[in-house]
């Protein structure tokens, strides 16, 4: 197996225990984004703030590995409040995904890092 780590100076720095991205063939296998800024305090708003600010860290993520959204297989979104925050969450996540949506599942947890109420991974496909 061959890998490729990928890191995107545009989006916000991983933790030294994780890589952004990995390529593996023709697949990205894109880490969880929460709704940080580059300086690791979660950002103002509530649970649609920060999942526009993960959807568009791993847009950043996701360039750097040379695609962009449309190139996105399935995402997997986790929520803190599912009850509270699934309709909230998929009004932002529709404005990233409008067409063509791909496969998705959405899980609630106990907690996120940072208290996040919202962290969203994908798996992508090179053209």
């Amino acid at each position: 197996m061959t890998k490729q780590i990928v890191l995107s100076e545009e989006a916000n720095p991983p933790l030294p225990v994780y890589s952004q991205a990995v390529i593996s063939g023709k697949t990205i296998y894109v880490s969880g984004s929460i709704g940080i800024t580059r300086d690791m305090k979660l950002v103002e708003g509530g649970v649609q703030a920060q999942t526009r600010a993960a959807l568009d860290n791993m847009t950043k993520v996701l360039k750097g590995a040379g695609v962009g959204l449309e190139s996105v297989l399935k995402a997997n979104v986790y929520l803190t409040n599912l009850q509270r925050d699934f309709a909230p969450m998929n009004e932002v996540y529709l404005e990233y995904f409008s067409s063509n949506p791909p496969a998705r599942t959405c899980i609630g947890v106990a907690a996120l890092p940072l208290g996040a109420e919202v962290e969203i991974e994908c798996i992508a496909e090179l053209p």
